[in-house]
């Protein structure tokens, strides 16, 4: 029988296997713990009480705490760190500004914005063909009250027909091309309209200060039907021959003209305080007397006010 060949294995034995290093990770993350635990048992066991009362402010309320006397949560004078200085989390003292700093800056931001409009309404004369045609009979400056845009006649083309209220076609137009710029702003509107030296005499009772207030009302009403709000409107006034362009040619067409002024801020309160009411007036002329109230009690009673009454001669005023 043939023998059979011996084999021997041997086995290779390690003592103990390589784990990597994450072990050495989390024992120093273990090690910082428990210096940080006993550093505030520490800091506890040698704070005041105000410190501690701080602390536990601060960690109930992190962001707005309001208790203890430091805004530091823990004042380990100069022991440690320590900011001496509340940082940007803490509330700050409020700006206070004074009224004429404010006043300032109001009215260079209402100046800023008269110029940018003044700009806008530059561009667009040149840009609309309507208004580019009449380019010479528009006037536009910057004055303590805003931005003001007058439109004058000239010789052979004037806004109105002679002595009447009524718009020519083209002065209509521009209005109505004035409006689209001038219903986009926030600011309130003023109207104004202007006559020559020459005395009207049209008709009895019928002065320039009537016809100069009908043609402030009549571009007021084209104003608002090319686009411009009604409650926009803070001032239609006639000022007849008494503020002239030229006032060495009181009776020059430049004379005849409408000033729209698109009002500042400060314009515009000055004219609704002068214009509200501020107690009972000293003297009320409104209220009726005695025997006016008597005489009326009287007309009601025998029907009188009810009688047609006389129309009034020719030439004669009835107001």
């Amino acid at each position: 029988m043939e023998q059979q060949p011996i084999i021997i294995k041997r086995k290779k034995v390690i003592a103990a296997g390589h784990h990597g290093g994450s072990w050495k990770v989390a024992f120093a993350d273990f090690a910082t713990a428990m210096m940080a635990f006993f550093l505030v048992l520490w800091l506890t066991a040698t704070a005041s009480p105000e410190q501690i009362k701080a602390v536990e402010g601060y960690f109930r309320d992190p962001v707005g705490f309001t208790e203890g006397g430091s805004p530091n949560p823990v004042d380990l004078e100069g022991s440690a760190s320590v900011v001496s200085e509340a940082g940007q989390d803490i509330e700050s003292d409020p700006m206070v500004i004074s009224d004429d700093v404010v006043d300032t800056l109001s009215d260079t931001l209402e100046q800023r914005r008269m110029e940018e409009l003044f700009q806008e309404l530059k561009q667009r004369i040149e840009e609309n063909q309507t208004l580019q045609a009449f380019k010479d009979q528009l006037l536009i400056d910057i004055t303590d009250e805003g931005l003001r845009i007058q439109i004058v006649d000239r010789s052979g083309r004037p806004m109105f027909d002679s002595g009447k209220a009524e718009l020519k076609y083209y002065s209509q137009e521009i209005l109505f091309e004035l409006a689209k710029t001038l219903g986009s702003v926030d600011n309130k509107l003023s109207l104004t309209g202007h006559t020559d030296a020459k005395p009207f005499g049209g008709r009895p009772g019928y002065t320039n200060w009537e016809l100069s207030a009908d043609r402030a009302n009549t571009a007021r009403r084209a104003l608002v039907a090319g686009g411009v709000r009604a409650q926009q409107i803070a001032r239609v006034v006639g000022l007849s021959d008494s503020v002239l362009f030229d006032k060495k040619k009181p009776n020059a067409p430049v004379n005849r003209r409408i000033s729209i002024i698109v009002l500042n801020k400060k314009t515009e309160n000055s004219i609704h305080s002068s214009a509200s009411a501020k107690g009972a007036p000293l003297i009320d002329l409104t209220a009726p007397t005695e025997e006016e109230q008597t005489e009326a009690m009287e007309q009601l009673e025998s029907g009188e006010w009810l009688k047609d009454k006389p129309e009034p001669a020719p030439g004669e005023l009835s107001w």
